[in-house]
């Protein structure tokens, strides 16, 4: 099937910890952008929502395959932007982003005996001397997904570092029966070389590189759609 309407989410969020200061992670947004473009190449719609700290860039050649680049910052940037989409006729959503697992909620600086103003304002000074971060858990986006895209074909990453390749790919099933996605891709450490696709039934297809995983997302999805016309 072609002309399918997809999303694409690639890159780090980042949570601000001042104005000048935040956090992020180690995502390039690579993944996610070559996803979006071999989509493209399948004859899809894609709109790839880009991480505006991913250090990948696609070629210009290759941007304007795309029916939309659309930058996010924040986790809550990110949500806002996926569910103004839910208007739309969406087809997939393939959830790539790595979304911060947390958030500076209070910022204290102990040789004041206090707490900074408003998180994300203002310049902390480092005349101050150290200073000590608490961290609050963000919000699941993928738990809206379902929600916002309720007839789409949605997929979900896990990068997991600890445990071994059966713990990650249990995780991966755990995340698809929580959110009720078509799939989930497994990678990182604790699986190994290559990814694991994942269904909630437990069955994990093995995929050595990414363009073995890349048209195995367009078989499934292709199918699935297919299966619901």
């Amino acid at each position: 099937m072609k002309n399918m309407f997809c999303i694409v989410t690639a890159g780090p969020t980042y949570e601000p910890i001042d104005s000048v200061r935040r956090i992020t992670n180690f995502s390039t947004g690579r993944l996610g952008s070559r996803l979006a473009v071999y989509l493209a190449t399948q004859g899809h719609r894609v709109k790839l929502l880009r991480g505006a700290m991913a250090t990948f860039r696609l070629e210009a050649s290759e941007a304007k395959l795309l029916d939309e680049i659309i930058e996010f910052t924040t986790s809550d940037d990110l949500r806002e932007k996926l569910a103004s989409l839910s208007v739309l006729a969406i087809n997939a959503i393939f959830h790539a982003a790595a979304v911060c697992d947390f958030r500076p909620s209070k910022v204290y600086i102990p040789s004041m005996d206090s707490y900074s103003r408003e998180v994300g304002v203002g310049k902390i000074p480092t005349a101050k001397g150290g200073i000590s971060i608490e961290m609050e858990p963000t919000p699941k986006i993928i738990a809206n997904l379902r929600g916002w895209f309720n007839k789409a074909f949605i997929v979900g990453w896990k990068y997991e570092v600890m445990g071994d390749q059966r713990s990650a790919i249990n995780a991966g099933v755990s995340q698809v029966k929580s959110y009720s996605t078509n799939a989930c891709i497994v990678n990182g450490p604790a699986y190994g070389i290559g990814y694991g696709l994942v269904t909630g039934n437990g069955a994990c297809v093995h995929l050595p590189g990414e363009q073995e995983l890349f048209e195995c997302l367009g078989r499934l999805f292709c199918e699935t759609s297919g299966s619901r016309g």
